[in-house]
């Protein structure tokens, strides 16, 4: 099969936090463009309907979806998933993986500070925090080029936020990882410069996911930002999706090292 320069049809596409948040939407909006996806998502059987309806939605677009539930942040399920992708791909057209999207959002939303020592964030949930939302970009990265499934052309997006940058209460150990996160795509994009492949990270703006309903005051995170947004809306999810199938093009290879605010003017305005 012949694909144009600028086509997306066909490539593959692997999520890392697939079946809900901007993750889902991503998923399914590349597969409206042609792409095929392996997604890494990790749901009980309470929340597992979401992964599956993901699924759904991607084959009933033409494409392919092979979707791992388990821990991204496990080396060894890490190495398994890997080993599945290398024969997933053995015979493929493109044999390796176009763009890689980290969007995991699992950590600690306890205080560094606080009178009862159970209250406050701990040194595990901390390291947990860092390991799940920053590190662990490292490490898939890493794996995927060695398992030559990245390559010259492919790149590599993260999502990140403007609490890499501010404080908010009971967000430290979040903060911390957006901004270990950041440095890590910064270090990335230089080493993987020479192999021609890009990494780059999107901050989106405050969007209703279940990552941020997660978030105490919440709901009053919500109706502030409503309040003083240029536009007087939220990000939505599929505002970061648009924004992912322009990057993911093929021809777009001189933009690496990169934090890109897909916030519709949030982040230059003073919250009310």
């Amino acid at each position: 099969m012949q694909t144009s320069e600028s086509s997306l049809e066909g490539r593959w596409a692997l999520i890392l936090g697939a079946s809900s948040g901007y993750g889902a939407a991503i998923a399914r909006t590349l597969a409206q463009e042609g792409m095929h996806i392996f997604g890494v998502h990790l749901d009980p059987r309470r929340t597992l309907r979401r992964a599956e309806a993901v699924i759904e939605d991607i084959k009933a677009a033409g494409r392919r979806a092979v979707f791992f539930n388990t821990n991204a942040a496990d080396p060894r399920r890490r190495a398994r998933v890997i080993g599945s992708l290398i024969e997933f791909l053995a015979d493929d057209e493109f044999g390796a993986i176009h763009l890689m999207v980290h969007t995991l959002a699992f950590g600690s939303l306890r205080p560094y500070i606080a009178d009862a020592p159970d209250v406050a964030v701990t040194e595990s949930q901390m390291e947990m925090t860092l390991r799940v939302m920053a590190h662990s970009v490292v490490y898939w990265t890493q794996d995927l080029v060695r398992a030559d499934l990245l390559r010259c052309g492919s790149r590599i997006y993260a999502m990140t936020s403007i609490g890499s940058q501010r404080v908010s209460s009971h967000y430290g150990p979040v903060s911390a990882a957006k901004a270990a996160l950041e440095a890590h795509i910064r270090q990335l994009a230089v080493e993987l410069a020479p192999r021609g492949i890009a990494a780059n990270c999107l901050m989106p703006g405050v969007t209703d996911t279940p990552a941020l309903r997660a978030i105490p005051g919440h709901q009053e995170i919500l109706q502030q930002v409503q309040v003083y947004h240029p536009a007087g809306r939220l990000t939505r999810t599929e505002d970061v999706a648009r924004v992912l199938v322009a990057l993911a093009d093929p021809r777009l290879t001189w933009i690496s090292g990169a934090v890109i605010p897909v916030d519709g003017g949030e982040s230059i305005v003073a919250a009310g």
